[in-house]
């Protein structure tokens, strides 16, 4: 890879991993028909194995294979990112390679958080620092503390800003102060937004896009909002990020994966049931997701 290869950008979708509602596996096919339908969408890419595909949920086997599965239907120009975190330095950088072998065109890298408390900032540092060494493709960091409990300090990132493997971060920490403290830091970086309640405010503040999980179920919905702001309409694109706000705030950030699968359910996508220990929505959230659906317009008539 070259300072010259292209850098993600636009609305990649963090997708979710549809289970066999029998039997429990993966399900390849409702896998991909999702994402074919996705990519009919605005959508520059595809993010597999992220907190939203409960990647915690799926065992190497698993992992490889979804990877795999995606790569048949993501074409060339797509993008195939692909989380790989894992709680050692040794796993993650596996994780890495298998994600290469299996076409994956980058990684999505959350820091360790079953020791959070004891990761000193210079050995997550040297975390970071291995993986990029070891990652046969480009390298982005995760930040998503509410998962972690390891927020990724800016000072982290400045410190990581001349490796050339490390490409740029996805911010989930929803603070806009943290966002424009990672732009200041690491300036040739690309940045991505991770909340999709704050994409139009991070466009402004220079993120090349978003990976959102809103996008799972309103796809071209999310996209309109940095369409708008790059054809100029800042008024469109508010009255864009107005529609899919709410819907990440209480979807997305309120119901988690559940209400995710939910909502995509109820749009036509194959949601379907999440992997135990997590649970399915109960009937009173789904019909909260169904009204927010209905009122921001995308439910089928």
């Amino acid at each position: 890879m070259t300072d010259s290869a292209p850098r993600p950008s636009g609305l990649l979708v963090p997708i979710t991993t549809p289970f066999d509602p029998a039997t429990g596996d993966v399900a390849p096919v409702h896998l991909r028909e999702n994402v074919r339908a996705l990519l009919r969408e605005p959508v520059a890419g595809i993010v597999a194995a992220g907190s939203t595909g409960e990647a915690a949920m799926l065992d190497d086997g698993e992992y490889r294979q979804v990877v795999g599965w995606l790569r048949d239907v993501v074409p060339d120009e797509g993008w195939l990112v692909v989380g790989t975190g894992r709680e050692s330095t040794r796993a993650t950088c596996g994780a890495c390679r298998d994600a290469a072998a299996e076409g994956a065109d980058a990684v999505l890298v959350r820091p360790p958080s079953y020791y959070a408390p004891s990761i000193k900032p210079d050995a997550l540092l040297r975390h970071f620092r291995e993986v990029a060494d070891a990652s046969p493709i480009p390298v982005l960091l995760y930040n998503m503390p509410k998962y972690t409990h390891l927020p990724l300090a800016d000072g982290l990132l400045a410190a990581l800003a001349d490796h050339e493997n490390v490409w740029g971060v996805k911010d989930s920490s929803g603070d806009l102060k943290n966002f424009a403290a990672y732009r200041d830091a690491v300036p040739g970086w690309t940045l991505l937004m991770g909340s999709g309640a704050l994409y139009y405010a991070a466009l402004e503040l220079g993120a090349a896009g978003a990976i959102a999980a809103v996008g799972c179920f309103a796809p071209a919905a999310t996209a309109a909002v940095a369409e708008a702001f790059a054809a100029g309409d800042k008024a469109r694109a508010g009255a864009a990020q107005e529609r899919v706000a709410p819907l990440h705030r209480e979807i997305v950030s309120g119901l988690g994966v559940p209400g995710v699968k939910a909502a995509m359910d109820l749009v036509g996508f194959a949601g379907g049931p999440v992997r135990p220990p997590l649970a399915d929505l109960a009937p009173r959230d789904r019909e909260k997701a169904r009204t927010l659906l209905d009122q921001a317009g995308l439910l089928a008539v």
